[in-house]
């Protein structure tokens, strides 16, 4: 998420702004660990381009990291609407009628959740010297900067919570930013904790994206076919990091999402492998509002996109370098309407810990980038939380390399309404750190990726002008039952009719006539490819259970 502030001028030879990614919190510091605690490390994504690169924890403790998914089955539950008092105070529930609704509930998320990695292709398409606003495509159009779009892309994240879309320096070297010359003199500024590093407004090109599948993995070759993009936009470019300091994210914010409908699927995720890196994801697919392929989920999540009146999708030309007959971006493409910066927000989030409650807070952002849970100091306020006395504490690395130490906490439950069944959370990791609001002030948190980790999504895009409301809908991914392995694809329940399967396979091996790999369940993940006493006993820990909730 950003935001920017002219503070010098061109006359210069420097188009000067700030980007404000994350607001210093005051609850961080930059010190050693607790006694008695533990560290461990991690690599997750938090927003703002930040990492959080390791988990602290009270030694006797087992570590805070990810809970088992067959744990986290959904429970529906009636619960009752809290509102907001006439005087905005506190919540009350009415004296004629007490409202309820149906909650899906998930216990015990993650600290973190999924990486939605895109693959990103850059071409040199571009509108002329008036035209500032990007322009949708549904494929490919321009010429390729390098020799092949095939070979010559980048992956990058797929970041609802970043205002403008940002490539590394090594991305930009690889897409051909940098050799075809598509930098202009105007430079952003970086704020960390205490430093800050410099990045580049490019000239307008087009941005391109797919999700994964698109790569072949084995060869490392783009599909181009189904990309979709935006031409004539500027985006910031990292410069060369000095040596300790990270390199910038590529990543594609809320400018391309706006108008496309993102499928998020996190029952199939890919791997690829890129510079001995592997990088896991969940399957992403972009559609125009009215493709038919895109999924019908019934439970929906209004959003919007904040602050509202945007209008489209431009960059603001560098007017000083105007008055000297150079026409170039002086600040790189963002949503812009009211004010700029646009991002998508749920209507309402409620929070209880223990006796206390933040009812109807309506400053969540929903941050695709960022893999974890946050509020503001002024919710964890209203909840209780005492920074001095967390429950495990996180170590957060700026864009500037630096690394600062944030207190997080277990709160007893984060709802968000929707259309359809609420969405319902318990026992939720959440790490205190103050964002930037594109409104000015502070978030009051970020809806993060470790509350989905369960669930396909399908984001709609919109809010401009002219356009629908946003929305997120979702499904939950339910987990096969181990043992119901009849009829095929399973009925939800572990009975007679799988045992059947089981006895019919008994002890068969791949090369047995009556050989069905279904029945050969232990030890996992890793089958031994006979069907045995261990596979009974793990069907008979399963016998009659059922995916019913």
């Amino acid at each position: 998420m950003v935001k920017m502030k002219r503070i010098s001028s061109y006359n210069s030879n420097r188009g000067w702004f700030v980007l404000l990614l994350v607001v210093v919190s005051l609850i961080s510091v930059a010190r050693a660990g607790r006694p008695g605690w533990r560290r461990q490390d991690v690599d997750w994504r938090v927003t703002g381009g930040g990492r959080i690169t390791g988990i602290r924890h009270p030694e006797q403790e087992k570590p805070p990291l990810v809970h088992e998914q067959a744990s986290r089955q959904p429970r529906s539950v009636r619960k009752t609407i809290l509102r907001k008092g006439p005087d905005g105070g506190e919540p009350s529930l009415g004296l004629l009628s007490i409202p309820t609704v149906m909650v899906n509930v998930i216990d015990s998320p993650p600290i973190a959740g999924f990486v939605p990695w895109i693959a990103v292709a850059v071409t040199d398409k571009r509108s002329d010297d008036f035209d500032w606003v990007a322009e949708t495509h549904m494929s490919v159009v321009g010429r390729p900067l390098t020799n092949s779009l095939q070979t010559d892309f980048t992956i990058g994240l797929f970041d609802t919570g970043a205002s403008v879309h940002l490539i590394g320096y090594e991305a930009a070297n690889r897409t051909g930013i940098h050799a075809a010359d598509l930098l202009t003199p105007s430079e952003i500024e970086l704020i960390g904790a205490t430093n800050s590093v410099l990045a580049r407004v490019s000239h307008p090109l087009a941005v391109f994206i797919d999700g994964l599948a698109a790569i072949d993995a084995s060869r490392m070759i783009l599909d181009t076919s189904n990309m979709v993009g935006q031409s004539n936009v500027s985006v910031v470019v990292g410069d060369q990091p000095d040596p300790g300091r990270p390199d910038l994210p590529t990543a594609i914010g809320s400018p391309l999402s706006v108008n496309f409908v993102t499928v998020i699927n996190n029952n199939s995720p890919i791997t690829v492998t890129q510079d001995g890196n592997d990088l896991t994801g969940p399957d992403i697919r972009f559609y125009d509002h009215f493709d038919s392929r895109i999924p019908v989920y019934e439970n929906s999540i209004p959003l919007n996109l904040i602050p509202s009146g945007a209008m489209n999708v431009q960059y603001i030309v560098d007017l000083e370098a105007i008055m000297e007959f150079v026409f170039q971006p002086g600040s790189p493409s963002t949503i812009v309407g009211n004010l700029a910066q646009s991002l998508f927000f749920v209507n309402s989030v409620d929070l209880q810990h223990g006796t206390h409650g933040a009812i109807d807070k309506q400053r969540f952002m929903v941050d695709t980038g960022a893999q974890i849970t946050v509020i503001s100091s002024g919710v964890g306020s209203r909840l209780g939380l005492d920074p001095a006395n967390p429950d495990f504490e996180v170590d957060i690395q700026d864009v500037t390399g630096e690394i600062t130490i944030h207190p997080a906490f277990y709160i007893d439950s984060l709802d968000i309404p929707a259309l359809g069944d609420w969405l319902g959370f318990t026992d939720v990791p959440v790490v205190l750190l103050d964002v930037a609001s594109p409104e000015g002030g502070t978030l009051d948190g970020i809806v993060g990726m470790n509350l989905f980790v369960d669930f396909n999504l399908v984001l709609r895009g919109g809010g401009l002008f002219g356009q629908d409301p946003p929305s997120l809908a979702y499904e939950f991914i339910r987990t096969p039952l181990v043992g119901d392995i009849a009829p095929e694809g399973g009925d939800g329940v572990v009975d007679l009719f799988d045992f059947a399967i089981l006895a019919d396979a008994w002890l068969a091996t791949p090369a047995s006539a009556n050989w069905n790999s279904k029945a050969d369940l232990s030890p996992a993940p890793n089958p031994d490819g006979k069907v045995d006493f261990q596979d009974l006993t793990v069907f008979a820990e399963h016998w009659l259970e059922s995916s019913a909730p």
